[in-house]
């Protein structure tokens, strides 16, 4: 098994075309084409993961945090991040990082936190637009029936909750090829006037190769006239942070002793108590100061994240509650997602669990 295997099926759970422009996601460090000894599945990678690794026959980390985060100027060693790329490098271990492409899909890092809290009814908080594309073309007739389906078969036309959908229309298209020219329909130099059917469907972004490749493979024309877009619409499955609902009403001091309990966090900071029920809770894993007006559009009683700064508290405005757990305790169940991702395809393959904690915070 080579590391493409595995890369290949973790991107089938999270695309790196979802991931965040500012973000470093993929293959960081190693080739894709060794053959893999192990992997090692953590949060971050420090050198006491990579020497986890080496311990434990792992010739491959997938993490979720990327340890080259910007440019590299030099490797000597003299930050943590030089040391651990030198240690990886030196004993041929590969390192993969998913990041925020797993941030953004529907069973992703913050699904993860509705799940350990018990929230039903979960939706995307912040849709993420930019991620659908459109694709139109033109096809004989006879042919278009046979497209669609393979098409279909890909993934286009996959909306929501629907799937196999797509629009159609009937025309005349017209083309004369040159010498050179090879026309499945009519002779080169012939003016050709063709019955043809425009097809219409949306795919997601990640997929554009497999539509393309299935397009051409499919399609009778030497030269296949097609368009693909971007379209601004949001897709309601792709996107950072989750709300969702609890079953019961929980009053707010056993709320956040639940949170506290389930994050296995030794504080929680909070925004003032507003003696309200919480029932509809928004959630984002790492730093999420930036979705606070967005979880209170969504009318949530209450929103957890992390690393908010001291202002970032006056933002709840007497609307919700606003509860900061701890960067890593956000994220910390990460990592078991992504074992148990793997081990459904790889059941007989060494997926292990990193027993090291990486969390550089401590309380008192």
């Amino acid at each position: 098994m080579q590391i493409k295997d595995i890369t290949n099926y973790i991107e089938q759970l999270a695309p790196l075309s979802y991931a965040e422009d500012f973000d470093n996601v993929g293959l960081l460090i190693g080739n894709y084409t060794t053959k893999v000894t192990g992997v090692l599945v953590t949060l971050d990678t420090l050198e006491k993961t990579v020497d986890e690794a080496i311990a434990k026959n792992c010739n491959l980390i997938v993490s979720f945090h990327p340890i080259i985060f910007s440019g590299l100027k030099k490797i000597n060693g003299n930050n943590y991040v030089e040391r651990v790329v030198l240690k990886a490098i030196q004993n041929n271990i590969a390192i993969y990082a998913t990041h925020t492409a797993l941030d953004n899909v529907h069973n992703g890092v913050s699904a993860k936190m509705c799940e350990v809290l018990g929230l039903q009814n979960i939706k995307t908080l912040i849709p993420k637009k930019g991620v659908i594309k459109k694709l139109t073309t033109y096809i004989p007739v006879k042919e278009a029936n046979n497209l669609r389906a393979k098409l279909f078969e890909v993934g286009a036309g996959n909306i929501g909750n629907y799937d196999n959908c797509s629009f159609s229309y009937n025309g005349e298209g017209s083309y004369r090829g040159n010498e050179n020219s090879n026309p499945t329909i009519g002779k080169k130099g012939e003016l050709i006037f063709e019955p043809e059917t425009c097809i219409t469907v949306i795919f997601e972004s990640y997929l554009e190769a497999t539509i393309l490749n299935t397009l051409f493979s499919n399609h009778p024309y030497e030269e296949v006239a097609y368009e693909v877009i971007t379209l601004n619409n949001k897709n309601q499955h792709v996107g950072l942070g989750m709300i969702g609902e609890f079953t019961d009403e929980l009053d707010e001091n056993t709320f956040l002793q639940l949170i506290k309990t389930m994050f296995k966090t030794g504080c929680v900071r909070h925004s003032a108590l507003l003696n309200k029920s919480i029932k509809k809770v928004a959630v984002l894993g790492g730093s999420g100061s930036f979705a606070i007006n967005n979880a209170i559009k969504a009318k949530a009683d209450a929103y957890i994240s992390a690393d908010f700064k001291y202002h970032d508290f006056f933002k709840a405005e007497n609307a919700i509650l606003l509860a900061d757990i701890g960067h890593y305790e956000s994220e910390q169940f990460t990592k078991n997602l992504l074992v148990d991702y793997l081990n459904k395809k790889f059941s007989t393959f060494a997926i292990i669990l990193s027993e090291e904690s990486t969390n550089p915070i401590y309380y008192i």
